[in-house]
């Protein structure tokens, strides 16, 4: 597999006076690969403040699948909690296997299951609790992969107003995103997710790939785990509002498209 960097690499952004084109985005929501026989993709996590590679996951589609009749394709990922510039322990490994339908106009997950080596859990549409966990959109019909503004999400500096639904996805501006010796032409799409207390900010370019993808969690998400708020956990990460509510940095990714 590709080895990520150790630590994240520097990045800026940048806003630009620039129009935000249109492009085709066909990756899977999360995993950054194109649900498509023949691609492969590595993608690493990088928590704050430390910014040191904490969760490497390889990704790779296998074949073709059918579930409860509808036509997709399977793909493994496989995620190592660990150094990429080791050899993993078997423990060390977590195994997902999604099947995922790619049309001409929309992507959406149809069956997933994780294996930790000792149980399968399987999980398809058609279960109840399946949209809470995997699905996306209106009776699962998954994600817009052509994207353009549609005014749902509004972005002033890192002030963010959405119209109050709970799922949101809209693309806010055109950005300069400077990362790894290498400058990208990017749009970028905020995806806030309000009953969960979650935001991703992601950078997508021309070829309808990320660049750059930021997690923000609401001050007070899932303080059951984590004991306090994210403002205190995290005091110097940077801060968005949305809808007056305070959202904190936590991690990034980035993928091997851009090594």
């Amino acid at each position: 597999m590709h080895k990520l960097p150790v630590t994240m690499p520097d990045y800026k952004i940048k806003k630009s006076d620039k129009a935000p084109f249109t492009v085709k985005w066909e990756e899977s929501m999360g995993w950054f690969i194109i649900p498509r026989i023949g691609e492969k993709c590595t993608w690493g996590i990088y928590n704050n403040p430390e910014k040191k590679l904490t969760n490497v996951s390889v990704t790779e589609v296998v074949g073709l699948a059918v579930v409860h009749g509808v036509e997709g394709v399977e793909f493994i990922s496989r995620e190592y909690e660990n150094s990429p510039n080791e050899e993993p322990l078997p423990d060390d490994t977590l195994t997902r296997t999604f099947v995922e339908q790619l049309t001409n106009t929309h992507s959406r997950c149809l069956a997933t299951c994780t294996y930790d080596g000792k149980t399968r859990r399987i999980s398809t549409f058609l279960d109840d609790d399946f949209l809470n966990n995997w699905g996306y959109g209106e009776d699962n019909c998954g994600k817009e992969i052509h994207l353009k503004p549609k005014g749902i999400i509004t972005r002033v500096g890192n002030e963010i107003h959405t119209n109050g639904n709970p799922l949101q996805l809209d693309v806010v501006g055109r950005y300069d995103i400077a990362i790894g010796g290498t400058n990208y032409d990017c749009i970028c799409i905020l995806d806030v997710y309000q009953n969960d207390g979650v935001l991703v900010e992601q950078f997508i370019d021309e070829h309808g790939r990320t660049v750059l993808w930021r997690r923000f969690n609401r001050d007070d998400w899932n303080q059951k785990t984590y004991k306090q708020p994210w403002s205190e956990k995290l005091p110097k990460s940077e801060r968005f509002t949305v809808n007056g509510n305070l959202y904190v940095h936590w991690y990034d990714c980035i993928t091997d498209y851009i090594l």
